[in-house]
């Protein structure tokens, strides 16, 4: 191979390599999430080890799968608006119910797909009521930051800066959070407040979970997580691609994405899917050239696969480090999906019903044995359905537009 095809076959993969490499640091550091409720779950360590493969394992080999045969950017993951939700939901619902919960919304997926009923969920579950139920299970995330701050405020506090400091001059090379995490841990280190476990960390092969299925777990969890998977994720990520002039297997998606979930719920509740952020980096014009975009998925996926031996560190992870510092990346790392889920409340064309739905999910209310965000999602529906149907009907037309 000549200089001058080297030159080009390096242009050609420096776009995709950069964006690849980008997705992995960021998304490696949301790992905060799941380690910082691994206390609050009275997880075992094998089951660690499994719900972070559930996570970024199991997406990973039906992703790459996809991207290779229909050469498009079809970036699989595990869904973290789930993972926010299980996680806020702080123990109140055990993970083995979790994981019964979660293998019922992948089964759910896989019908409405099946049944052609997107597009009716669409119609009658309005996205901002949704994004009010998300921006109110982040709330606490990010407040957490703050609440740890007040006991640990060096380690916490160097986190915070390292993370103001990264979005202010260095986010267009380094992910903020990816910043925040590394300097919390050398903070950490420094001052000596790994934890005891430091000494004694090994491997924690994966361990199945035997999915449990209850009403009330299934009616807490089941709705909020298929919203999240299908009109939360899919459907705006199709929309996406379809924009960048890729035709997408929309239906097989969602198949995918529904069994996938039903599958990865047997090492820990999870959602398999698109996810639109993510999309946006790797169909987008930073991706490189349009037919090579899928090569960033393809290398993202590649390192994630090679790194899964070390998930069985996971655990150990999570007992060494200080677990107001987890607590407080888990927080920074959604700050920006609360930003946007704040500005899509505010920004109409509904408001009560997604700001009903926002202070439910901030609320302890516990009807009929069912949690706040089961109700959530009802009164936000239900109040946008009375007093937002004009709304309602301006919100069609902008999807349609």
């Amino acid at each position: 191979m000549g200089f001058g095809n080297w030159s080009s076959w390096l242009r050609e993969w420096s776009q995709s390599l950069g964006v690849g490499l980008a997705m992995v640091t960021l998304a490696s550091s949301l790992i905060a999430v799941p380690l910082s409720a691994a206390g609050q779950l009275n997880l075992a360590d094998g089951q660690v080890t499994a719900w972070v493969m559930t996570i970024y394992t199991v997406p990973c080999v039906l992703g790459i799968v996809l991207t290779l045969h229909f050469r498009q950017p079809l970036l699989l993951t595990g869904n973290i608006f789930v993972l926010i939700f299980i996680v806020s939901l702080q123990g109140r619902v055990p993970f083995a119910e979790l994981a019964g919960a979660s293998l019922v919304a992948g089964a759910a997926v896989v019908a409405i797909s099946a049944l052609g009923l997107t597009d009716h969920l669409a119609r009658l579950i309005p996205e901002p009521v949704v994004v009010g139920l998300l921006a109110g299970s982040t709330l606490p995330f990010v407040a957490g930051v703050f609440t740890g701050m007040g006991s640990e405020p060096a380690v916490v506090g160097a986190a915070f800066l390292a993370y103001i400091l990264g979005r202010k001059y260095m986010e267009s090379r380094v992910p903020p959070i990816f910043l925040a995490l590394a300097v919390g841990i050398g903070a950490a280190a420094v001052l000596g407040k790994f934890g005891g476990a430091a000494a004694g960390v090994g491997p924690s092969l994966p361990l199945l979970t035997v999915p449990v299925f209850t009403w009330s777990a299934i009616l807490t969890a089941t709705p909020v997580m298929v919203v999240l998977i299908v009109l939360q994720s899919n459907v705006p990520s199709l929309i996406f691609l379809r924009g960048e002039q890729y035709r997408p297997p929309a239906r097989l998606l969602d198949y995918v994405s529904g069994a996938g979930t039903m599958a990865a719920s047997f090492l820990g509740p999870a959602g398999v899917s698109l996810s639109l952020p993510a999309t946006a980096m790797v169909a987008g014009a930073d991706a490189g050239p349009h037919q090579y975009r899928h090569r960033a998925v393809v290398l993202a996926y590649a390192v994630f696969l090679a790194l899964t031996p070390l998930a069985v560190f996971a655990a150990g992870a999570a007992g060494v480090l200080p677990l107001e510092l987890l607590v407080a990346i888990a927080g920074l790392a959604v700050i920006g999906v609360l930003a946007m889920a704040l500005r899509r409340i505010s920004s109409g064309p509904l408001t009560h019903g997604p700001l009903v739905a926002f202070a439910v999910a901030v609320s302890d209310v516990s009807m009929l044995g069912l949690g706040p965000y089961f109700w959530s999602l009802l009164f936000g529906v239900a109040v946008s359905w009375i007093l937002e149907r004009d709304g309602i009907g301006e919100l069609r037309l902008r999807i349609k537009d």
